[in-house]
């Protein structure tokens, strides 16, 4: 059950730091007005509440593995939102990153 809860938290912190870097990438470069960024900032700051409810305690490893799933979630990201297609380069270091994702947070410590 904690893994799942901590995946969970990864999934919902990469939605609100991408979510939040998009929004205010939207009202900057693409001109849509403060109220934008205003929630980008809102977003960016709820996705750092939310790596503080991780199970682990270590901020360097929560943060090292999270910066996987947030590789992995930004090409996600691009392709629903932005209508972004990966290349095979791309889907490959997701990948890479998500395996280090797993051996960072869930590799058996002893």
């Amino acid at each position: 059950m904690t893994v799942i809860r901590s995946l969970l938290l990864f999934v919902l912190a990469a939605l609100a730091e991408i979510g939040g870097a998009w929004l205010v990438w939207q009202g900057v470069r693409e001109q849509r007005g403060l109220l934008w960024i205003g929630g980008g900032v809102i977003a960016l700051g709820l996705y750092g509440l939310v790596a503080t409810f991780q199970p682990d305690a270590n901020f360097g490893r929560i943060l090292a593995a999270y910066g996987g799933v947030f590789v992995a979630g930004s090409l996600a990201w691009g392709m629903v939102v932005d209508g972004f297609r990966p290349d095979r380069w791309d889907v490959i270091g997701a990948l890479v990153c998500l395996a280090g994702v797993l051996v960072i947070m869930y590799a058996p410590r002893g």
